[in-house]
């Protein structure tokens, strides 16, 4: 009795020595268990199952892409091209098979063939061409996203339905993307512990010359791995597609510093030799647990980026000094010393981090969820374009007047981001939902998923395609456009040359100016467009793409700018000649547009006064979630606002 009693005192004691053993060896893990824990003490309403299950769908397309970046880094590469690699991929797919009549599985196999060359091109160049890996995959980058822009021409495609089925749920409550992204880390796993391949790129990244010199094909082994990084790069494509029902050409945009992140906070070393699958999901979990959680608490979307990038800092830096507390007494001979230095390092790791997250979001977080108020959740496609800010504003400054709680976030015009910031406000319970889509078809299926919840949307700028929202408040973008054209063709007699800056491609607001340009512009035949050029609603690529097109015509006598950030940039480009040779027409009314109206080197931007744009939305979603009848759309004026009326006009 006596000895069983001993064993099981044994077995009990063992079984806590191996869970303590794998939390000290695994300094991620240790920090995604501290996240959840503060998250959930937090917020309420982040420990249920439909929220994890949100943060499972989150983490999927950032994960699958990280498990092919580890490939590379565990073999002391680089690959900056994977985002970019995804959105070529998936278009290819939508294109073959929606337009071109490609049978869809064929498209599939098109697909990721497409991600396997472009893997192939990467290991070529760093292998037998003996580029360094960041340059070739940067260059990658570039191409891929060029080659997505040029296939779609700067649209959306719809996805395949029965790919689309990839975005879905299984059973009602299992998201496909979750099996996806365990099933593609269990093929990761696979790769590195039990195939030669695998073991190839921990031998490269420990001392490549070593590894030639024992006969290994390292050149032959690096095309091996780059494609292997394009296929996962291809599948993560294909799901983030699938999640939003159509190809983004500017769709995973800077995930792959997200991808590289996941792989460095899950243990990899940038060095290479080190790093499995397992830390990997470890890495994207606790991406997506940090952005599910700050969304949840209310904390600002400009503070988000903040507090993610230092918690990602410590992680990184504490589970280094982890490694090493362990690794210099055991080089000493102090084995037990080792095991100390890396039990006081992993507390410190979960100390500081809970400290940063609680600490961080308690102090910014902008409401209470014990509020009797209602709710409402704003997403906007982007706080870094002075218009949406005017939109927060306006959307502010009422819900405060009408005691709503307002919470407001930034989707960095990544409709797969916005996609899983409206997940995260149907989640939590929010009363109404408002939404200024990154893309009208990409925002279908979350709003369709807030009407089955019965979240009142309301769309705010931009509609919502193949969804029902209760209300649309908006200015027309294609009238704007018309009016853009007729203001400049009229100032120029009729006749003259002229350039136009056109918006993000592939965006819906992009797209209706420039069709509203197009058509305003059929009433003036005298009118020479001399060159049309995307400078993404941005002030320095306005001035830069402006300064371009100068040195191919500097005879160009107006600019039409599809907002006013692009024609601010163009005024700097244009220098004395703004307002006098050239006349330049802007688009949004924002302040520092109006203020250049005032002194005469804007000649008149298209007003849409975007501050009532958010107080119109934030009274019409209190009115859908009473059961009160909203009008389907409402309109607010435009008005061309030159030097004579702009002392008047309130914006």
């Amino acid at each position: 009795m006596a000895a069983d009693t001993l064993k099981s005192t044994t077995g009990a004691g063992g079984g806590a020595a191996a869970v303590r053993r794998l939390l000290l060896d695994n300094g991620a893990l240790t920090a995604l268990i501290v996240l959840v824990v503060a998250m959930s003490a937090l917020s309420g309403d982040f420990l249920t199952t439909d929220n994890l299950l949100n943060v499972g769908v989150q983490a999927a397309v950032t994960a699958i892409l990280a498990f092919g970046v580890t490939f590379v880094i565990v073999s002391a590469g680089i690959d900056l091209s994977v985002g970019s690699v995804a959105a070529l991929s998936a278009t290819v797919l939508a294109w073959s098979a929606t337009q071109h009549g490609v049978p869809v599985v064929v498209a599939v196999v098109l697909a990721v063939a497409t991600g396997v060359a472009a893997g192939l091109v990467n290991g070529f160049l760093v292998a037998y061409g003996k580029l360094p890996p960041f340059i070739a995959t940067l260059a990658m980058l570039s191409v891929a996203r060029g080659l997505s822009l040029v296939i779609s021409e700067g649209s959306p495609i719809a996805f395949p339905d029965s790919v689309s089925h990839l975005g879905d749920t299984l059973g009602g409550w299992l998201p496909v993307p979750v099996l996806v992204m365990v099933v593609m880390g269990l093929v990761a796993a696979f790769v590195l512990a039990r195939t030669y391949i695998g073991r190839s790129m921990y031998a490269i990244g420990g001392n490549e010359e070593a590894a030639r010199l024992s006969g290994l094909r390292v050149r032959k082994q690096k095309l091996a791995i780059y494609a292997l990084s394009g296929v996962f790069a291809a599948v993560a494509g294909i799901v983030l597609a699938s999640r939003l029902s159509s190809a983004q050409p500017q769709a995973a945009d800077g995930y792959e510093l997200d991808a590289i992140a996941a792989v460095v906070i899950g243990g990899a070393s940038l060095a290479g030799g080190t790093g499995k699958a397992s830390g990997t999901l470890i890495g994207a979990l606790i991406l997506a647990v940090l952005r599910n959680g700050l969304n949840l608490l209310n904390v600002s979307a400009f503070w988000q980026q903040v507090v993610i990038g230092v918690v990602i800092a410590l992680a990184v830096l504490l589970d280094t000094v982890r490694r090493k507390a362990g690794a210099a007494p055991e080089a000493a001979g102090a084995g037990s010393g080792g095991g100390r230095g890396k039990q006081a390092a992993t507390y410190g790791l979960a100390a500081v981090v809970t400290v940063a997250v609680v600490g961080a979001t308690s102090f910014l977080h902008n409401g209470s969820s014990a509020t009797a108020n209602p709710k409402v959740g704003l997403a906007l496609s982007t706080l870094n374009n002075p218009f949406f800010v005017q939109i927060q504003s306006g959307a502010k400054a009422e819900a405060k007047k009408l005691g709503v709680d307002l919470t407001v976030t930034d989707a960095q015009n990544d409709a797969s981001q916005q996609a899983n910031q409206l997940q995260n406000f149907t989640s939590s319970g929010v009363d109404s939902i408002i939404v200024n889509p990154v893309d009208s078809d990409a925002a279908s299926n979350s709003v369709k998923a807030a009407g089955k919840a019965e979240i009142p949307v309301i769309a705010v700028d931009r509609g919502v395609n193949k969804a029902t929202v209760d209300a649309l408040v908006a200015s027309d973008n294609v009238a704007g456009g018309e009016l853009a054209a007729k203001t400049v063709a009229e100032k120029l007699g009729g006749t003259g040359k002229i350039v136009i800056l056109q918006g993000q491609a592939g965006t819906s607001a992009a797209r209706e100016r420039a069709a509203g340009f197009a058509q305003g512009l059929k009433a003036y035949p005298g009118i020479q467009v001399l060159a049309e050029q995307p400078a993404d609603f941005d002030r320095t690529k306005g001035l830069d793409v402006m300064s371009n097109l100068l040195q191919a015509h500097p005879d160009v006598q107006g600019v039409i700018a599809a907002n006013d950030e692009m024609a601010l940039g163009a005024i700097k480009a244009l220098g004395a000649k703004a307002g006098k040779s050239v006349q330049v027409v802007g688009f949004d009314g924002t302040p520092d547009g109006l203020t250049a109206v005032e002194r005469g080197t804007l000649y008149a931007s298209v007003a849409q006064q975007p501050s009532q744009l958010g107080k119109i939305a934030v009274d019409n979603a209190l009115k859908a979630l009473r059961g009160e009848k909203v009008e389907e759309t409402v309109k607010v004026p435009v008005k061309v606002v030159t030097k004579e009326n702009v002392s008047g006009f309130s914006g």
